[in-house]
């Protein structure tokens, strides 16, 4: 098998400067394992490298996709995978870096669906969304999955219906179905490298990104993207940063209380990786 190295940890941990170090010293070019990186134009909020980070080393799959499409683990696996052969292929080594980590399990053990979707399922939910709206949707899920119903924005149909399509059709949340998707032996040998610090210094250093994002023009960066016709319901600026900017920008709460929520969903992100990791 290919020998990569992997590094992961939560947001705000340095993965970025400590991947670049690694692919300096051991001459390799780093393929991104972040799932908002992957965006155009979503710079600030996704502490995307900066142009003098990017000039240290090569990065692959970063800053290439359309904010409007979506993208998943089995795009990001086939992706990683051709980056992945044509590093090495050069004669290079290949560091994987990101806090995605389904994509990172996907890329190590591979991803496929364990069973079939219910198609006339998943229609009768999706009219039932035109008819009553995504809310009463979501609202359904909060009394059976409230898990899921936490992660996913209410105004996020596509993921509402999915994970009532799987409560209804086998009886279990998608919370607690990981099996959903399965997973199998390993696709490459790798040497995976997990950053991590003491919980409460880690929250004052993403206390402190936020502030930078914040300095940095992370609200003027959404107000471009509504500018050029960006809906901000979209999947990718309902992450972690763009949505609290958006629920500010549609006066829905007040400057002060879009900072606390950034700052609190970013803390809550990192507890959650890692958690996984």
């Amino acid at each position: 098998m290919q020998k990569i190295i992997v590094i992961v940890g939560p947001t705000g941990i340095g993965k970025t400067s400590f991947a670049i170090e690694v692919a300096r010293s051991v001459g390799a070019e780093i393929v991104n394992a972040d799932s908002v990186q992957l965006y155009k134009r979503l710079d600030i909020g996704s502490a995307k490298p900066d142009r003098a980070e990017l000039a240290q080393a090569r990065h692959h799959l970063i800053d290439f996709l359309d904010p409007e499409l979506e993208f998943d683990a089995g795009q990001f696996m086939t992706l990683a995978d051709q980056a992945i052969a044509d590093i090495a292929g050069r004669g290079k080594q290949v560091v994987v870096a990101g806090g995605t980590g389904f994509y990172v399990k996907a890329l190590l053990h591979g991803l496929f669906r364990s069973r079939r979707v219910c198609e006339k399922t998943i229609r009768a939910l999706e009219a039932e969304a035109r008819t009553l709206g995504a809310g009463c949707l979501h609202e359904r899920l909060s009394a059976c999955d409230p898990r899921a119903a936490d992660r996913i924005h209410p105004n996020d149909t596509f993921r509402v219906v999915r994970a009532l399509e799987v409560f209804q059709t086998t009886g279990q949340t998608i919370s607690s179905r990981q099996q959903d998707h399965g997973f199998g032996s390993d696709r490459y040998d790798a040497l995976q490298i997990g950053l991590t610090m003491d919980r409460d210094a880690l929250y004052r250093r993403i206390n402190q990104r936020v502030d930078i994002m914040l300095e940095q023009g992370l609200l003027d960066e959404v107000k471009a993207l509504v500018k050029d016709g960006y809906s901000l319901n979209l999947k990718s600026l309902q992450t972690i940063g763009y949505r609290q900017m958006g629920l500010f920008l549609e006066n829905r709460v007040d400057w002060k209380e879009a900072v606390r929520l950034l700052k609190r969903d970013t803390r809550r992100y990192a507890k959650r990786q890692m958690t996984w990791f």
